[in-house]
């Protein structure tokens, strides 16, 4: 088990957490966000370090969730947020099945880089973009993620729009964990490994900050 799964499982964990609090109060931090919508952009990395950047300043929320289902089976991880994670795993076994959507996808994102080059990577234009993208792929399998939370937030376009484009990230962040040998069962069989490889990436976090 690798350091790469856990930070791929981060990037799902955050994402899961960051659908979650805009469900809930139409907020979420845009530093937290920025990191999950560029990994969209970076498919041919040259290195795995390039998709999120530094993990210990780029995933701390993702990492804290990582260690707590690790450490402690999710006490401190609030119930929808461990849904929308286990959501996007079966989301993105099911689009592994489906090589004409991955197509699409890849299609899509490259339209959507255009939208970075013309405004800016978080600009409602490029957000809008992969919210679309995901409504019209993902958002068209026979599985859905169910986002709940405050109607009066998820009614509202631009909250909508930004919970999609991070769903869409999630399954980045999904894809990327099965590619470097990330499995289900490991959340029994590796709990241990998950949570010495997550505080060892949040130590670095807490030296950084003295």
């Amino acid at each position: 088990m690798s350091q790469q799964q856990v930070i791929a499982l981060a990037g799902v964990f955050q994402v899961a957490a960051l659908v979650d609090q805009l469900a809930r109060t139409g907020e979420a931090p845009i530093e937290t966000c920025e990191p999950l919508i560029n990994s969209l952009f970076i498919q041919n990395p040259d290195d795995f370090n390039d998709i999120y950047g530094d993990p210990s300043t780029h995933l701390v929320t993702g990492l804290k969730q990582v260690l707590s289902i690790a450490a402690q089976g999710g006490k401190d991880i609030r119930p929808n947020t461990t849904r929308y994670v286990v959501g996007l795993l079966h989301l993105e076994k099911k689009l592994q099945k489906n090589p004409n959507m991955l197509d699409q996808l890849g299609q899509g994102i490259g339209q959507a880089s255009r939208q970075v080059e013309h405004f800016s990577l978080m600009h409602e234009n490029t957000i809008a973009a992969l919210a679309e993208l995901y409504k019209n792929t993902l958002g068209q399998l026979d599985f859905r993620i169910k986002v709940t939370g405050n109607p009066t937030y998820l009614q509202n376009a631009h909250t909508a729009n930004r919970v999609r484009a991070l769903l869409l990230a999630g399954i980045r962040a999904a894809i990327l964990w099965r590619q470097v040998g990330g499995k289900r069962w490991h959340f029994i069989t590796s709990r241990k490994r998950y949570a010495s490889e997550a505080i060892a990436l949040l130590d670095r976090t807490r030296q950084q900050t003295h």
